[in-house]
């Protein structure tokens, strides 16, 4: 694929399902000189990639937020139709299961980087490659 990809960890964040949960938890990253990366946000949780990841796991602690760090695997791809199309029939058709995908734009709007949450990591980076 010639595409970059590497195994990350993302944060897992349990959050209250009702108004201004979100906010206060970008805020309280923000505040502290921690850039969110990428993010999804289902319901009542939020998943984050962060560059500042020990910065950012001391401060949820200290702040009582419920957290979990999951292996996850980032891929770089070009922001065209079928790009992840391609990587998601890839991984289908070898038996690799995504539990979940978020992806983020570029500044650029060229690439977009997409987290998946996969049945197997290092072989899903070896498909790819």
């Amino acid at each position: 694929m010639g595409e970059k990809m590497e195994r990350i960890t993302e944060i897992f964040v349990v959050l209250e399902n009702h108004p201004s949960t979100l906010g206060e938890l970008c805020s309280h990253l923000a505040e502290n000189g921690i850039n969110i990366d990428a993010i999804g946000v289902f319901q009542d949780t939020a998943k984050l990639y962060v560059k500042k990841f020990n910065k950012a796991v001391k401060l949820l602690d200290k702040l009582n937020y419920e957290t979990e760090l999951r292996d996850v695997l980032r891929i770089d791809l070009e922001n065209t139709p079928g790009a992840l199309s391609e990587v998601a029939t890839k991984l289908g058709n070898k038996g690799i299961n995504i539990e979940y995908c978020y992806a983020t734009l570029s500044k650029k709007g060229n690439k977009t980087s997409v987290i998946l949450d996969v049945s197997d990591i290092d072989r899903a980076i070896k498909i790819l490659k």
